[in-house]
Protein backbone atom coordinates (compact mmCIF):
# COMPACT_ATOMS: atom_id res chain seq x y z
CA UNK A 1 0.00 0.00 0.00
CA UNK A 2 1.18 3.48 -0.53
CA UNK A 3 0.35 5.86 1.61
CA UNK A 4 -0.28 9.78 1.10
CA UNK A 5 2.38 12.56 1.69
CA UNK A 6 1.38 16.17 2.46
CA UNK A 7 3.65 17.27 -0.55
CA UNK A 8 1.23 15.06 -2.70
CA UNK A 9 -1.58 17.69 -3.46
CA UNK A 10 0.79 20.34 -4.27
CA UNK A 11 2.72 18.19 -6.67
CA UNK A 12 -0.30 17.01 -8.45
CA UNK A 13 -1.52 21.00 -8.55
CA UNK A 14 1.74 20.98 -10.69
CA UNK A 15 1.12 18.32 -13.28
CA UNK A 16 -0.12 20.59 -15.84
CA UNK A 17 2.24 23.55 -15.00
CA UNK A 18 5.05 24.08 -17.79
CA UNK A 19 7.72 24.74 -15.22
CA UNK A 20 10.42 22.08 -14.82
CA UNK A 21 9.33 20.06 -10.87
CA UNK A 22 12.39 19.62 -8.65
CA UNK A 23 11.72 17.42 -5.47
CA UNK A 24 14.74 17.38 -3.66
CA UNK A 25 16.01 16.19 -0.02
CA UNK A 26 17.85 13.27 1.58
CA UNK A 27 17.62 10.21 0.52
CA UNK A 28 15.16 7.09 1.06
CA UNK A 29 12.59 9.83 2.65
CA UNK A 30 10.41 8.67 -0.19
CA UNK A 31 10.92 10.83 -3.41
CA UNK A 32 10.61 8.00 -5.75
CA UNK A 33 7.55 6.82 -4.39
CA UNK A 34 6.02 10.12 -4.41
CA UNK A 35 6.85 10.34 -7.86
CA UNK A 36 5.56 7.16 -8.52
CA UNK A 37 2.26 7.97 -7.29
CA UNK A 38 1.86 11.59 -9.35
CA UNK A 39 3.14 9.18 -12.38
CA UNK A 40 0.30 6.66 -11.98
CA UNK A 41 -1.94 9.67 -11.67
CA UNK A 42 -0.97 11.09 -15.19
CA UNK A 43 -3.93 10.06 -17.47
CA UNK A 44 -1.61 10.16 -20.88
CA UNK A 45 0.02 7.18 -21.74
CA UNK A 46 2.71 9.10 -22.79
CA UNK A 47 4.63 8.96 -20.13
CA UNK A 48 8.18 7.07 -18.65
CA UNK A 49 9.83 6.85 -15.49
CA UNK A 50 14.19 6.97 -15.61
CA UNK A 51 16.50 6.10 -13.27
CA UNK A 52 19.54 8.49 -13.55
CA UNK A 53 21.58 6.21 -11.22
CA UNK A 54 21.02 3.25 -13.94
CA UNK A 55 24.20 3.51 -16.65
CA UNK A 56 21.79 1.74 -19.08
CA UNK A 57 19.10 5.12 -18.20
CA UNK A 58 21.84 7.45 -18.54
CA UNK A 59 22.89 6.30 -22.30
CA UNK A 60 19.81 7.82 -23.94
CA UNK A 61 21.29 11.36 -22.69
CA UNK A 62 24.48 10.45 -23.81
CA UNK A 63 24.44 12.27 -27.16
CA UNK A 64 26.24 15.24 -28.27
CA UNK A 65 23.07 16.39 -30.58
CA UNK A 66 20.31 16.86 -27.74
CA UNK A 67 17.64 16.31 -31.02
CA UNK A 68 19.01 12.28 -30.69
CA UNK A 69 17.57 11.97 -27.40
CA UNK A 70 14.15 12.73 -29.10
CA UNK A 71 14.87 9.29 -31.23
CA UNK A 72 15.64 7.71 -27.79
CA UNK A 73 12.61 8.33 -26.55
CA UNK A 74 10.89 7.43 -29.32
CA UNK A 75 12.61 3.58 -28.70
CA UNK A 76 10.77 3.43 -25.62
CA UNK A 77 7.34 4.44 -27.29
CA UNK A 78 7.17 8.35 -26.25
CA UNK A 79 5.32 10.03 -28.87
CA UNK A 80 7.44 13.63 -29.38
CA UNK A 81 4.47 15.43 -31.72
CA UNK A 82 2.38 14.82 -27.78
CA UNK A 83 3.01 15.81 -24.68
CA UNK A 84 5.67 14.06 -22.96
CA UNK A 85 6.01 13.53 -19.09
CA UNK A 86 9.19 12.52 -18.47
CA UNK A 87 10.16 11.25 -14.45
CA UNK A 88 13.98 11.48 -14.04
CA UNK A 89 15.09 10.11 -10.70
CA UNK A 90 18.25 10.82 -8.75
CA UNK A 91 19.53 13.45 -11.59
CA UNK A 92 22.85 13.98 -9.55
CA UNK A 93 24.67 11.03 -10.76
CA UNK A 94 24.48 12.56 -14.08
CA UNK A 95 25.67 16.26 -14.11
CA UNK A 96 25.81 16.85 -17.56
CA UNK A 97 21.98 15.85 -17.95
CA UNK A 98 20.68 19.59 -16.97
CA UNK A 99 21.79 21.10 -20.29
CA UNK A 100 19.97 18.19 -22.29
CA UNK A 101 16.76 18.94 -19.83
CA UNK A 102 17.46 22.24 -20.82
CA UNK A 103 17.51 22.30 -24.49
CA UNK A 104 14.76 19.55 -24.33
CA UNK A 105 12.37 21.59 -22.20
CA UNK A 106 13.04 24.80 -24.39
CA UNK A 107 12.65 22.95 -28.08
CA UNK A 108 9.74 20.72 -27.46
CA UNK A 109 6.87 19.69 -25.41
CA UNK A 110 8.36 17.65 -22.47
CA UNK A 111 7.02 18.01 -18.66
CA UNK A 112 10.38 17.23 -16.14
CA UNK A 113 9.88 15.82 -13.17
CA UNK A 114 13.43 15.47 -11.25
CA UNK A 115 14.34 14.22 -8.27
CA UNK A 116 18.09 14.76 -6.35
CA UNK A 117 19.32 14.08 -2.60
CA UNK A 118 20.82 16.99 -2.07
CA UNK A 119 20.41 20.67 -2.44
CA UNK A 120 24.06 21.51 -2.75
CA UNK A 121 24.43 19.50 -5.71
CA UNK A 122 21.06 20.76 -7.32
CA UNK A 123 21.95 24.90 -6.90
CA UNK A 124 25.15 24.55 -7.99
CA UNK A 125 24.13 22.08 -10.92
CA UNK A 126 21.06 24.20 -12.31
CA UNK A 127 22.22 27.30 -14.64
CA UNK A 128 21.05 30.42 -14.29
CA UNK A 129 19.70 30.11 -18.16
CA UNK A 130 16.84 27.89 -15.83
CA UNK A 131 15.46 30.49 -13.83
CA UNK A 132 11.73 30.69 -14.09
CA UNK A 133 11.92 27.85 -15.69
CA UNK A 134 11.92 25.51 -12.40
CA UNK A 135 9.75 24.62 -9.08
CA UNK A 136 11.70 22.90 -6.37
CA UNK A 137 10.04 21.14 -3.33
CA UNK A 138 11.82 19.66 -0.23
CA UNK A 139 10.96 16.52 1.42
CA UNK A 140 11.75 15.31 4.57
CA UNK A 141 11.26 12.07 6.65
CA UNK A 142 7.69 11.88 7.80
CA UNK A 143 6.33 14.41 10.74
CA UNK A 144 4.11 12.61 13.20
CA UNK A 145 1.11 13.55 11.24
CA UNK A 146 2.11 11.55 8.65
CA UNK A 147 3.42 8.97 10.63
CA UNK A 148 0.44 8.39 11.99
CA UNK A 149 -0.91 7.91 8.50
CA UNK A 150 1.38 5.58 7.88
CA UNK A 151 0.38 3.26 10.78
CA UNK A 152 -3.42 3.89 9.57
CA UNK A 153 -4.38 5.80 12.66
CA UNK A 154 -6.66 8.67 12.56
CA UNK A 155 -5.89 11.88 14.21
CA UNK A 156 -6.80 15.60 14.00
CA UNK A 157 -4.36 17.90 13.91
CA UNK A 158 -4.31 21.60 13.94
CA UNK A 159 -2.09 23.87 12.40
CA UNK A 160 -2.68 26.92 14.65
CA UNK A 161 -0.89 26.56 18.00
CA UNK A 162 -3.87 28.47 19.69
CA UNK A 163 -6.24 25.68 18.80
CA UNK A 164 -3.19 22.92 19.43
CA UNK A 165 -3.52 24.61 22.92
CA UNK A 166 -7.45 24.81 22.95
CA UNK A 167 -7.96 21.27 21.73
CA UNK A 168 -6.01 19.11 23.51
CA UNK A 169 -7.34 15.86 25.75
CA UNK A 170 -6.13 13.85 27.64
CA UNK A 171 -7.89 11.04 26.24
CA UNK A 172 -6.21 11.58 23.11
CA UNK A 173 -3.28 12.05 24.03
CA UNK A 174 -3.27 8.42 25.99
CA UNK A 175 -4.08 6.74 22.90
CA UNK A 176 -1.57 8.60 20.86
CA UNK A 177 1.52 8.95 23.10
CA UNK A 178 2.99 5.25 22.49
CA UNK A 179 2.92 6.23 19.06
CA UNK A 180 4.96 8.85 19.60
CA UNK A 181 7.53 7.24 21.48
CA UNK A 182 8.27 4.95 18.93
CA UNK A 183 8.77 7.76 16.42
CA UNK A 184 10.85 9.53 18.81
CA UNK A 185 12.98 6.22 19.10
CA UNK A 186 13.28 5.25 15.84
CA UNK A 187 12.24 8.34 13.79
CA UNK A 188 10.55 9.09 10.33
CA UNK A 189 11.86 7.13 7.06
CA UNK A 190 9.35 5.93 5.73
CA UNK A 191 10.82 2.07 5.64
CA UNK A 192 12.06 2.59 8.94
CA UNK A 193 8.05 2.84 10.09
CA UNK A 194 6.68 0.84 7.78
CA UNK A 195 8.56 -2.29 9.51
CA UNK A 196 7.19 -3.68 11.85
CA UNK A 197 10.66 -5.89 13.79
CA UNK A 198 12.36 -3.02 15.82
CA UNK A 199 15.35 -4.85 15.45
CA UNK A 200 14.68 -4.97 11.70
CA UNK A 201 14.47 -0.80 12.18
CA UNK A 202 17.69 -0.32 13.80
CA UNK A 203 19.14 -2.43 10.71
CA UNK A 204 17.81 -0.80 8.13
CA UNK A 205 19.04 2.84 9.83
CA UNK A 206 22.61 1.81 9.62
CA UNK A 207 21.87 1.34 6.12
CA UNK A 208 20.72 4.58 5.02
CA UNK A 209 23.85 6.18 7.05
CA UNK A 210 25.52 3.77 5.22
CA UNK A 211 23.91 4.81 2.06
CA UNK A 212 24.17 8.11 3.00
CA UNK A 213 28.23 7.98 3.25
CA UNK A 214 28.33 5.87 0.31
CA UNK A 215 26.56 7.78 -2.10
CA UNK A 216 26.16 10.97 -1.09
CA UNK A 217 29.18 11.92 0.78
CA UNK A 218 31.60 9.87 -1.86
CA UNK A 219 29.99 11.10 -5.33
CA UNK A 220 28.85 14.77 -4.60
CA UNK A 221 32.26 15.68 -2.50
CA UNK A 222 35.60 15.95 -2.90
CA UNK A 223 36.98 15.60 0.54
CA UNK A 224 39.78 13.46 1.27
CA UNK A 225 39.89 12.62 4.76
CA UNK A 226 35.91 10.99 5.25
CA UNK A 227 37.30 9.66 8.59
CA UNK A 228 37.57 13.08 9.45
CA UNK A 229 34.17 13.43 8.19
CA UNK A 230 32.33 10.70 9.89
CA UNK A 231 34.20 11.89 13.23
CA UNK A 232 32.77 15.17 12.83
CA UNK A 233 28.89 13.96 12.83
CA UNK A 234 29.37 11.83 15.59
CA UNK A 235 30.38 15.18 17.66
CA UNK A 236 27.63 16.89 16.53
CA UNK A 237 25.46 14.13 17.55
CA UNK A 238 26.67 15.01 21.05
CA UNK A 239 26.22 19.01 20.42
CA UNK A 240 22.34 18.47 19.71
CA UNK A 241 20.39 21.06 20.36
CA UNK A 242 23.26 22.82 21.52
CA UNK A 243 25.46 26.06 19.67
CA UNK A 244 28.47 24.72 17.91
CA UNK A 245 32.07 25.81 18.71
CA UNK A 246 33.75 26.03 15.33
CA UNK A 247 37.02 26.72 16.43
CA UNK A 248 36.79 23.81 19.14
CA UNK A 249 35.63 21.18 16.54
CA UNK A 250 38.65 22.15 14.10
CA UNK A 251 40.90 22.27 17.58
CA UNK A 252 39.22 18.72 18.69
CA UNK A 253 39.48 16.81 14.86
CA UNK A 254 43.05 18.67 13.85
CA UNK A 255 41.72 20.45 10.99
CA UNK A 256 41.37 24.23 10.17
CA UNK A 257 38.13 26.18 11.00
CA UNK A 258 37.72 26.18 6.73
CA UNK A 259 37.56 22.86 6.57
CA UNK A 260 34.81 22.40 9.33
CA UNK A 261 32.88 25.28 7.81
CA UNK A 262 33.20 23.30 4.68
CA UNK A 263 32.01 20.00 5.99
CA UNK A 264 28.97 21.61 7.94
CA UNK A 265 27.91 23.28 4.55
CA UNK A 266 28.15 20.08 2.64
CA UNK A 267 26.23 17.78 5.63
CA UNK A 268 23.72 20.75 5.41
CA UNK A 269 23.00 20.75 2.08
CA UNK A 270 22.68 17.70 1.33
CA UNK A 271 19.96 17.38 4.28
CA UNK A 272 21.90 15.58 6.81
CA UNK A 273 21.40 17.98 9.70
CA UNK A 274 20.20 22.22 10.29
CA UNK A 275 21.88 24.91 11.41
CA UNK A 276 19.42 27.49 12.92
CA UNK A 277 20.74 30.93 13.71
CA UNK A 278 19.73 32.82 16.71
CA UNK A 279 16.77 34.86 16.99
CA UNK A 280 17.48 38.83 16.18
CA UNK A 281 15.03 41.81 14.38
CA UNK A 282 19.08 42.65 13.11
CA UNK A 283 18.99 39.86 10.19
CA UNK A 284 22.71 40.81 9.61
CA UNK A 285 23.48 39.76 13.04
CA UNK A 286 20.86 36.51 12.89
CA UNK A 287 22.93 35.17 10.11
CA UNK A 288 26.33 35.87 11.32
CA UNK A 289 24.86 34.42 14.98
CA UNK A 290 26.66 31.03 16.19
CA UNK A 291 24.23 28.50 15.40
CA UNK A 292 22.69 25.20 16.69
CA UNK A 293 22.64 22.15 15.07
CA UNK A 294 20.14 19.61 14.76
CA UNK A 295 19.69 15.67 12.98
CA UNK A 296 17.14 14.84 9.61
CA UNK A 297 15.66 12.06 11.76
CA UNK A 298 15.81 11.67 15.61
CA UNK A 299 16.07 7.46 14.61
CA UNK A 300 18.97 7.88 13.10
CA UNK A 301 20.21 9.76 15.82
CA UNK A 302 19.19 7.76 18.15
CA UNK A 303 21.20 4.65 16.39
CA UNK A 304 24.20 6.20 16.21
CA UNK A 305 24.85 8.41 19.23
CA UNK A 306 24.46 7.92 22.83
CA UNK A 307 22.53 11.18 23.93
CA UNK A 308 20.01 12.45 26.36
CA UNK A 309 16.42 11.48 25.99
CA UNK A 310 16.18 15.41 26.08
CA UNK A 311 17.74 15.76 23.73
CA UNK A 312 16.63 13.27 21.84
CA UNK A 313 12.84 14.76 22.19
CA UNK A 314 14.43 18.21 21.60
CA UNK A 315 15.72 17.33 18.09
CA UNK A 316 12.07 15.45 17.46
CA UNK A 317 10.02 18.50 18.05
CA UNK A 318 12.51 20.15 15.72
CA UNK A 319 12.14 17.84 13.24
CA UNK A 320 7.94 18.36 13.37
CA UNK A 321 8.37 22.42 13.03
CA UNK A 322 10.15 22.52 9.88
CA UNK A 323 6.39 22.83 7.93
CA UNK A 324 5.63 25.83 9.81
CA UNK A 325 8.47 28.31 8.48
CA UNK A 326 11.83 29.53 9.64
CA UNK A 327 13.08 28.61 13.06
CA UNK A 328 15.85 30.09 15.12
CA UNK A 329 16.48 29.87 18.46
CA UNK A 330 17.09 32.58 21.32
CA UNK A 331 19.22 33.41 23.68
CA UNK A 332 20.34 36.25 26.31
CA UNK A 333 23.69 36.84 27.37
CA UNK A 334 22.78 36.34 30.64
CA UNK A 335 21.56 32.83 29.01
CA UNK A 336 18.49 32.74 29.26
CA UNK A 337 16.67 30.94 26.27
CA UNK A 338 14.08 30.06 24.22
CA UNK A 339 14.57 26.59 22.21
CA UNK A 340 12.58 27.52 19.08
CA UNK A 341 11.07 30.52 17.64
CA UNK A 342 8.38 30.53 14.48
CA UNK A 343 8.86 32.64 11.99
CA UNK A 344 10.05 35.37 13.77
CA UNK A 345 5.88 35.28 15.80
CA UNK A 346 6.01 32.09 18.01
CA UNK A 347 8.27 31.23 20.78
CA UNK A 348 7.95 27.15 22.41
CA UNK A 349 10.21 25.74 24.84
CA UNK A 350 10.77 22.15 24.58
CA UNK A 351 10.46 20.46 28.08
CA UNK A 352 9.76 16.69 28.65
CA UNK A 353 7.70 17.90 31.89
CA UNK A 354 7.05 21.27 31.25
CA UNK A 355 5.83 23.44 34.72
CA UNK A 356 3.78 26.88 36.03
CA UNK A 357 7.84 27.92 36.25
CA UNK A 358 8.77 27.18 32.66
CA UNK A 359 5.92 29.08 31.59
CA UNK A 360 6.61 32.39 33.25
CA UNK A 361 9.89 32.06 32.49
CA UNK A 362 8.99 31.67 29.06
CA UNK A 363 6.61 34.24 29.16
CA UNK A 364 8.94 36.71 30.61
CA UNK A 365 11.70 36.28 27.58
CA UNK A 366 9.09 36.41 24.94
CA UNK A 367 8.13 39.80 26.18
CA UNK A 368 10.69 41.10 26.20
CA UNK A 369 11.42 40.26 22.58
CA UNK A 370 7.89 41.61 21.54
CA UNK A 371 6.67 37.85 20.69
CA UNK A 372 3.12 37.49 21.64
CA UNK A 373 1.93 33.77 21.07
CA UNK A 374 4.50 31.43 23.15
CA UNK A 375 3.89 27.78 24.43
CA UNK A 376 5.67 25.12 26.30
CA UNK A 377 6.22 21.66 24.27
CA UNK A 378 5.47 18.71 26.27
CA UNK A 379 6.28 15.03 26.46
CA UNK A 380 3.70 14.31 29.13
CA UNK A 381 0.74 15.69 29.41
CA UNK A 382 -0.39 19.09 31.41
CA UNK A 383 -3.99 20.64 31.66
CA UNK A 384 -2.98 24.46 31.46
CA UNK A 385 -3.22 27.13 29.06
CA UNK A 386 0.02 27.49 27.11
CA UNK A 387 0.82 23.53 27.11
CA UNK A 388 1.30 21.52 23.65
CA UNK A 389 1.77 17.28 24.10
CA UNK A 390 4.55 16.54 21.47
CA UNK A 391 1.86 14.54 20.13
CA UNK A 392 -0.37 17.92 18.70
CA UNK A 393 2.72 19.16 16.68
Amino acid sequence: MIYSRKLLPILQKQINSKQIIVLTGMRRVGKTTLYQNIFKQISSPNKFFLDIENPLDQKIFEEEDFNNIIFNLKKLGLDPKSKIYLFLDEIQAMPKIIMAIKYLYDHYQIKFFLTGSSSYYLKNLFPESLSGRKFIFELYPLDFEEFLIFKEYKKEFYVDFLKKDKNKNLISYEKTKKYYDEYEKFGGFPEVVLEKDFSQKKLILNDIFKSYFEKDVKSLSDFKQLNILRDLILLLMERVGSKIDISKLASELSVSRDTIYSYLHFLENTYFIHLISPFSHNVDREVSGTKKVYFCDQGLLNQLAKISSGALFENSIFNNLLKYGQINYYQKRSGAEIDFIIDKKIALEVKSKGTESDYHKLKKIASLIKIKHFFIITKEFFNQNGFIPAIEV
